[in-house]
């Protein structure tokens, strides 16, 4: 578990598949991520609850946890994912009854506090109609390298994107 101020993130339990398929399910939500289809399929946060407990897994996930501090038991969720050369992507989601309170902002902070992969930098990409998540990035110290585009499973096409990186060892 990794402290984030007003909640921590913990790793996933099977109970989260209910959340997180209620709010992957959102098409706002899916619409803000490169990978949540909409609609959202029977079985996903199943399967996705499933790899992130696979000791084979790809990439980390935690769930903002807020239940301590009477916010709720799955608040959204935050990604790492190891790349080369001591690197990683960091992406993540809030659940819409959550937005424009700070939780993403906490959640990086925490997650860039703790580098639980002995990072030397973190980088992270956000649809440049979200600028809610480019906020949440340099408020907690990422920098804005440049744009780009991706694909969006959700909205079914190519959508531009901002870049950002944060040095935490030279």
């Amino acid at each position: 578990m990794i402290a984030a101020g007003r909640f921590v993130l913990r790793p996933l339990r099977r109970s989260d598949a209910g959340p997180i398929a209620c709010f992957a399910g959102d098409a706002r939500v899916a619409r803000g991520t490169r990978s949540i289809p909409h609609p959202y399929p029977p079985g996903a946060a199943e399967a996705l609850v499933e790899r992130a407990l696979s000791p084979s897994r790809s990439e980390d996930i935690w769930a903002l946890d807020g239940s301590a501090s009477g916010m709720g038991e799955f608040l959204g969720l935050i990604h790492l994912m190891p790349l080369d050369r001591a690197q990683d992507e960091i992406s993540f989601w809030v659940a819409p009854p959550y937005w424009n309170t700070g939780l993403a902002r906490e959640a990086v902070r925490a997650i860039v506090a703790a580098n639980p992969h002995g990072s030397d930098a973190i980088f992270a990409e956000v649809f440049q109609d979200h600028p809610g998540g480019a906020r949440a990035l340099t408020h907690a110290g990422f920098e804005y390298l440049g744009d780009a585009e991706a694909f969006c499973v959700a909205r079914g096409q190519i959508v531009p994107t901002w870049t950002y990186a944060l040095q935490i060892r030279s």
